[in-house]
């Protein structure tokens, strides 16, 4: 039987090439947590979380000391029995998606190498699709966010993502300096990171209608997700739920209420890849569609959310561009970012993604 033998946690932190701000706070570093799990075959299995202290309740620190936990537990455990091992998980601590998303990832890593196909294929996917991120605006200053989305223009990326959620006035302000600068074809998305009461949601997403706005990503509080449902039928914009959207619970829980239109999934916010499949089961089965996204993970984690998108014709939309902020790119295989934003998810058996030893052993790391 095939059996986990070693558990190793690493502490993994990159600068960002600029900070990255958003109405939660500015970020200037990627401070993650990479999981590579053993076993008694020669498989071993990579996973990555990025933890975000205003959206999950987790930290580096946190993610690194919970995650000896689940170490202790699965050492020893069959690392195909990915289900036992998430209740495990599960019934140790409430909550803590993001540490377990990592430890998640590593298990399906494994567990399709074990099987010896990529992993989007043992998730149930296929290619008959093209994965094409789009490119994030940081919040600020107007003119620097026009011409900020007038490079990603240039670059060739197909769509431009805009952080808002600083005052709705502003806002307003700051969308209509970018259309000036990139005209109105290119789609514009736009996130709030829950930065709006409702009536100033309201107010400020009749106002951007007239400057082609494909989705607006939470516009108001996630405690507030009842009010969801009234904000988007009074918007001209489509809604995304994103951070009021965690696990499949809270999936079935919004689709009930015809809160939004789309559903922003984080395997940091899931738990990992077992509950985000079931998210994109309801989807299809509920008739929303679904955009993948990320915190700031590296490629290592980026390219599981590659696979995953395969899943599932309700994934519609990507956010994979946070990769593409780091200073350095430590990892070894994964995805390839072509020109226009086209993402190509590797062949190889498994996640198809690994950082090399050498770099793994100038990380701060707990042995299990």
């Amino acid at each position: 039987m095939l059996k986990i033998t070693e558990i190793v946690l690493y502490k993994f932190s990159i600068p960002l090439i600029e900070p990255f701000v958003t109405s939660l706070g500015t970020d200037v570093s990627a401070d993650n947590v990479v999981v590579r799990i053993s076993t008694n075959a020669g498989i071993t299995g990579f996973g990555e979380c990025s933890p975000y202290m205003p959206i999950n309740g987790e930290s580096q620190e946190t993610c690194f000391v919970v995650g000896q936990y689940f170490a202790r537990a699965l050492k020893g455990k069959n690392p195909l029995e990915i289900e036992a091992a998430v209740s495990l998980m599960d019934d140790i601590i409430y909550g803590n998606t993001c540490i377990k998303s990592a430890f998640d990832m590593a298990l399906y890593d494994i567990a399709s190498r074990h099987a010896g196909v990529p992993l989007y294929h043992f998730l149930g996917g296929n290619r008959n699709k093209t994965i094409v991120t789009d490119y994030t605006v940081s919040l600020g200053d107007p003119n620097a966010m026009a011409a900020d989305a007038l490079r990603i223009l240039q670059q060739g990326y197909p769509a431009i993502k805009v952080k808002l959620g600083k005052d709705g006035v502003k806002d307003v302000e700051r969308i209509k300096a970018i259309r000036a600068a990139v005209g109105m074809d290119i789609p514009v998305r736009i996130d709030a990171n829950q930065g709006w009461s409702v009536p100033e949601a309201i107010a400020t997403l009749q106002q951007l209608a007239a400057y082609n706005i494909e989705h607006c990503e939470e516009p108001i509080a996630r405690w507030n997700f009842m009010q969801l449902p009234v904000v988007s039928s009074h918007s001209p914009i489509p809604i995304m739920a994103d951070e009021s959207c965690g696990d499949e619970h809270d999936a079935e829980r919004l689709i009930a209420l015809r809160a939004c239109a789309y559903i922003n999934v984080k395997l940091c916010k899931t738990g990992g890849l077992l509950k985000a499949l079931r998210i994109a089961r309801l989807a299809e089965a509920g008739g929303i569609k679904l955009q993948v996204g990320a915190m700031i993970e590296s490629r290592l984690g980026m390219t599981a959310f590659a696979h995953y998108a395969l899943c599932s014709d309700s994934i519609v939309h990507y956010d994979f561009d946070t990769a593409l902020m780091f200073s350095e790119d430590p990892v070894t295989g994964g995805i390839v970012y072509r020109s226009n934003g086209v993402v190509e998810v590797p062949e190889a058996p498994g996640l198809g993604a690994t950082i090399e030893p050498e770099r793994l052993a100038r990380m701060k790391q707990f042995v299990c």
